[in-house]
């Protein structure tokens, strides 16, 4: 029986490290533009986030996806993360 391998990443904020599924990915494509990869393929430099209102307020306060991505994410992004996981 094939073995299927299971896909780490680690939070940006919390450095856990947790399965892709429960981790949602920014993007800073190559043109500057930063958006959320529902889809985790999208080309340019991405950062994970967890799931969780806390890590996602977090990582506005501490500007922790501005360090990662190296440009200055807008407050619509963070509003979309929140949109995304329902809360």
């Amino acid at each position: 029986m094939k073995v299927i391998k299971k896909v780490l990443r680690t939070c940006v904020v919390s450095h856990e490290q947790c399965e892709k599924k429960d981790l949602v990915r920014v993007v800073r494509t190559p043109e500057g533009a930063v958006i959320v990869d529902l889809k985790g393929k999208a080309n340019g430099r991405g950062a994970y986030l967890k799931k969780s209102k806390d890590v996602i307020l977090k990582a506005k306060q501490t500007k922790a996806l501005d360090k990662k991505l190296e440009v200055s994410v807008p407050d619509s992004i963070y509003d979309e993360l929140l949109g995304i996981i329902g809360e």
